[in-house]
């Protein structure tokens, strides 16, 4: 995560100190209320069971890290004061707020015990661990609270930290992100799947723009139901082996979890859930959580098109084709893209930028031409022009057609 340098405050708007503090009163009384019970709600079954890996037992435990596992407990007081802006805060609030709510549905649905057995540990390390264990037993498990948290804080504190102390902020999260294991906290499973949490949340509540959240529609068409359909069957079919095997198939979450949220996103979001930018790119959190999926897709993309040109002139200062590449923007005369593509991210340095995010395989509808057709005409006003998608044959060809249609 690399966000740009802190925004100066908007002129008239003070740090929201109080709103910072009444969110800060509702979310630690809930964070303990809802961790308790969770714990007390694991320790009363009898089927909680573990995943562990065998090369596990060569993890060390190293006392001094119980230090920075504590720490995380004050950078989560601290972080809500530290917010500029209103908007800002209750971004983070909300992330906190939904981190917690998610990882405590995860912790009663799917109880998972911690078998790691510490002994007695001496000194103030030995208080430390004493004073965890007062309240954190072995239980919520998967995904890390801690893990998903500190995802959601690495993010504000790169906001909110000069540049100049990134690397700071960098070492503390990786110490953070380190004791979970050598404190004996955690089996390894734990670590990934609260990475994946922290980023849904970043991504249920982005920087800018609206939440999708806000933006979800039942009554989807029948295309769009069918894609999500397919998308969640592929889901299923690549979690089984996951569920049944164990072990490094466990892995295969992460690729079943991408489509799923794919599924989600046709069947009851839009293009834009995808999180791309107003420049092309997509925010860390968005690739990270889709990473599988868009793997699979930029390879599909390579594939059929490999015996194509990467570009092709429709008329005079208007191109056609794929999402460019380095090597694409230093052959080709551009100086502006008209990207509709939803699903991969398109950054181009140096060039005009306009992103109308538009579903694969499902028809944009008439608001979308309309920007599409607009970001092109005063696309064309700075030079040669390339209007492209995925593929370079679907939708970025149906904004070509129709800015001729309308001509």
């Amino acid at each position: 995560m690399n966000p740009a340098a802190p925004p100066p405050f908007p002129a008239g708007e003070r740090r929201p100190w109080r709103r910072a503090i009444a969110w800060l009163l509702l979310l630690g009384p809930f964070f303990f209320a809802s961790y308790g019970f969770a714990t007390w709600v694991s320790s009363q079954r009898s089927d909680v069971g573990f995943i562990r890996f065998d090369w596990e037992e060569w993890i060390p435990l190293l006392p001094w890290t119980i230090v920075p596992y504590w720490l995380i407990d004050l950078l989560y007081g601290l972080s809500l004061p530290l917010c500029r802006t209103r908007r800002q805060l209750d971004t983070h609030a909300c992330r906190l707020l939904a981190t917690q709510l998610i990882a405590i549905g995860c912790f009663l649905l799917f109880p998972l015990r911690c078998t790691l057995q510490r002994g007695e540990v001496d000194g103030i390390f030995g208080w430390l661990f004493d004073l965890l264990t007062s309240f954190d037993q072995p239980y919520n498990q998967a995904p890390s609270l801690h893990i998903a948290l500190l995802v959601v804080l690495l993010e504000l504190y790169l906001r909110v930290v000069p540049r100049a102390w990134h690397f700071v902020v960098h070492g503390v999260a990786l110490l953070i992100g380190i004791s979970v294991l050598t404190t004996w906290q955690h089996h390894f499973f734990d670590i990934p799947t609260g990475l994946w949490l922290g980023c849904l949340a970043i991504w249920l509540f982005p920087d800018s723009g609206s939440s999708p959240l806000r933006r979800l529609r039942i009554g989807a068409g029948r295309r769009r139901r069918c894609l999500a359909l397919a998308y969640a069957a592929a889901a299923v079919g690549v979690a089984g082996p996951a569920i049944v095997a164990g072990g490094s198939w466990l892995w295969l979450l992460w690729p079943a979890a991408s489509l799923a949220l794919v599924a989600l996103i046709y069947l009851l979001l839009d293009g834009a859930a995808f999180g791309k930018r107003a420049d092309g790119s997509m925010p860390v959190a968005v690739r990270c959580l889709l990473a599988p999926y868009q793997i699979a897709a930029w390879l599909n993309q390579r594939w059929w098109t490999r015996r194509l040109a990467s570009a092709d002139v429709v008329v005079p200062g208007v191109l056609l084709g794929r999402l460019p590449t380095a090597a694409d923007r230093q052959r080709l005369p551009l100086a502006a893209v008209v990207d509709v593509c939803a699903e991969l991210p398109c950054p181009t340095p140096g060039l005009a930028h306009a992103s109308i995010p538009m579903l694969d395989l499902v028809p944009p509808d008439d608001g979308q031409i309309d920007r599409a057709l607009a970001a092109l005409q005063k696309a064309l006003a700075t030079g040669p022009v390339l209007v492209c998608c995925a593929l370079g044959l679907a939708r970025s060809a149906l904004v070509v057609a129709s800015a001729f249609c309308s001509a």
